[in-house]
């Protein structure tokens, strides 16, 4: 794990945000696409406020979530709303965005024709991920429903997610997805998050999902 440390959360912000562009825009000079795989939240916000306005070509870029939860685009809590006030607008609104929902009662319904728009967009290029408290990442939840099958080196693309403490059901991109990814990093700010992925460190993914997708992820932290 490669931890980069920032005095104050905007330069983590700013630096976070070059960074990746570099690395999309190197991607695009030896293929036709590239991928942006990000988390949902308001922690990244800042990070996609500035590469909203950066130039690149984002018609050949595909963008996608870690995970989702199975709410519409209608409801407050849903992360591809956020995703288009916050990344998907400016120069960056000609991106394709590859959806982790659709309009059917649950996740099951929906998973074979979500999971073909995800296959067609991997490996991603450039992963961007976070972390809670509890050392979930994307809908890795310790103690969700289908964890052991989500950290399976076998796993498929795309899962339904149900946790404790999670109002409704999610979809999220597997281990195995997450580790392939070509470039990666893992956004954390605060002592707290310090303090737990300190902790993950240390002990089975089972109980900190976030350690079985740190590979080669940049870590990148202010307080």
């Amino acid at each position: 794990m490669d931890l980069r440390e920032y005095p104050d959360r905007e330069m983590l912000f700013i630096q976070l945000a070059d960074r990746i562009a570099g690395e999309l825009k190197e991607t695009l000079l030896t293929h036709d696409r590239a991928s942006l795989c990000v988390p949902g939240g308001t922690t990244p916000g800042p990070v996609f406020d500035i590469l909203s306005d950066v130039d690149l070509s984002w018609d050949r870029i595909d963008v996608l979530l870690n995970d989702e939860r199975w709410v519409p685009e209608t409801s407050e809590r849903s992360n591809t709303a956020l995703l288009r006030r916050r990344l998907l607008t400016g120069r960056a609104r000609a991106a394709h965005l590859v959806p982790l929902y659709a309009d059917a009662p649950t996740p099951e319904d929906a998973l074979d024709d979500l999971s073909t728009g995800v296959e067609a967009a991997l490996p991603l290029s450039v992963l961007l991920l976070g972390m809670g408290t509890d050392m979930h990442t994307a809908s890795l939840f310790p103690g969700a429903d289908q964890l052991a099958e989500a950290l399976s080196p076998s796993a498929p693309v795309l899962l339904a997610m149900r946790a404790p403490g999670a109002p409704e059901p999610r979809v999220t991109l597997t281990a195995r997805v997450l580790r392939a990814a070509l470039k990666a990093h893992l956004l954390i700010v605060g002592d707290t998050k310090r303090d737990a992925l300190e902790k993950a460190r240390r002990i089975s993914p089972t109980e900190a999902p976030v350690a079985a997708v740190l590979g080669d992820a940049v870590v990148h932290w202010a307080p």
